[in-house]
């Protein structure tokens, strides 16, 4: 019989670091592929991006509307119960042996508590990473406790899980699958991306990838600082668009007032809703320097030694290879910082750096392991090796 395993992608940047691990499940024989588009991925306004799945050909098994249109904390917690109830009667139909899930984004609650009460194992890519500015950072440990198998990035964030009491055999080390990308596939030329974008490379472009900061208050607490630094930097400014957070829709319409402000004569950039992942990879290869606080700044850019300014909590605590240069949400450091990452003497010393997040052959072994996974009480049943509490006695099974 046919292992049915379910994947679930709510965004385009999930969808880009899901993309070879689909690709890969799809083409087995012995596997029926489900795939469940929620989130922003169904939105108009951040591109209704699950056309680029079906696209992609991969069959789509079912669409869950659940992305209130808001932009406060409130509707980020109203759509993680919206998509619980929906979520409820899908996978309790499907009913897949495995449900696999990625990242650490607050809409993955919903799917992981679902596949809880519905025995269904669960099976997470990249956790064991820290990226405290966020609540990301507690979304992700709890996924990670939900989880039977994980597939983590680095090699520290699998000795992280493993000390938080999962045993070994179920934690594996197979690299950011995004980085898959870049080994399989021809990206662009500069002409090519130019015709594509509509744009010129002959100047010198800064690519800005910034998101609200979950964490905080006020999540756009730090963008005074962020745009009062691009005001002062010459070339132009290309800008992804920001996740589907609190706060999300202000920073939008403050980046669109920054553009048309713009001084014409210094190149007035662009605001990208939405770029498939070949030509993001393609614009990274081009770029002079990635600025903002998006994990693509940490665990992508190094492929490239692509100097790049993180700005900001948002990251604080996320394993980084050299090209990652810190600032402080102050107008001063992300200058200072721009300005060490613009010189000869930091870009030469990026040579011969590699990517601490993998060397793009993570999709294969993830394929592997969710196709030979014992799919077995002893999958849902997981032992925890943390060591005993001093003190405490161990119990039988029916209780003293």
């Amino acid at each position: 019989m046919k292992r049915k395993i379910a994947v679930i992608s709510t965004s385009r940047a999930d969808y880009s670091h899901l993309y070879w691990p689909l690709r890969d499940l799809s083409a087995r024989e012995d596997v029926d592929l489900q795939i469940i588009a929620l989130g922003s991925h169904l939105s108009p306004e951040f591109g209704h991006t699950i056309r680029e799945i079906e696209r992609d050909g991969f069959p789509i098994a079912a669409r869950i509307e659940c992305l209130l249109s808001s932009d406060t904390d409130v509707g980020m917690a109203k759509t993680i119960g919206l998509a619980t109830l929906s979520l409820s009667d899908a996978l309790g139909q499907m009913r897949p042996d495995l449900l696999l899930l990625i990242a650490d984004r607050y809409e993955m609650l919903a799917p992981a508590s679902v596949a809880l009460a519905l025995r269904i194992p669960i099976a997470h890519i990249e956790g064991g990473e820290i990226s405290e500015g966020a609540i990301d950072d507690a979304v992700r440990n709890a996924l990670t406790m939900m989880s039977h198998i994980h597939f983590t990035s680095t090699h520290q964030a699998r000795q992280r899980i493993i000390s938080m009491g999962e045993e070994e055999w179920r934690v594996h080390r197979a690299g950011a699958p995004s980085l898959d990308h870049l080994r399989r596939r021809t990206l662009l030329t500069r002409e090519q991306l130019e015709a594509q974008l509509e744009i010129s490379l002959q100047q010198l472009t800064i690519l800005v990838a910034y998101h609200p900061v979950t964490i905080a208050r006020d999540t756009l607490e730090e963008t005074d600082a962020l745009f009062a630094a691009l005001e002062e930097l010459p070339g132009q400014i290309f800008f992804c668009y920001p996740n589907a957070d609190a706060g999300s829709r202000a920073l939008i319409v403050r980046t669109r007032s920054f553009l048309d402000a713009r001084d014409h004569d210094r190149g007035r950039g662009r605001v990208f809703i939405n770029l498939d992942a070949l030509t993001y990879w393609s614009l990274l290869a081009q770029a002079e320097i990635m600025l903002g606080n998006s994990s693509s700044g940490i665990m992508e850019t190094a492929s490239f030694a692509l100097p790049t300014v993180n700005v900001g909590l948002r990251q604080q605590g996320r394993e980084r290879a050299r090209n990652v240069l810190d600032a402080a949400a102050e107008k001063t450091s992300i200058l200072k910082a721009v300005r060490l990452a613009r010189s000869p003497e930091f870009r030469k010393s990026l040579a011969g750096m590699t990517n601490p997040y993998g060397d793009g052959c993570a999709s294969e072994k993830i394929a592997q392991v969710l196709t030979s996974a014992p799919l077995s009480q002893a999958l849902l049943m997981k032992r925890h090796l943390n060591p005993p509490i001093p003190g405490e006695r161990a119990r039988s099974v029916g209780g003293e």
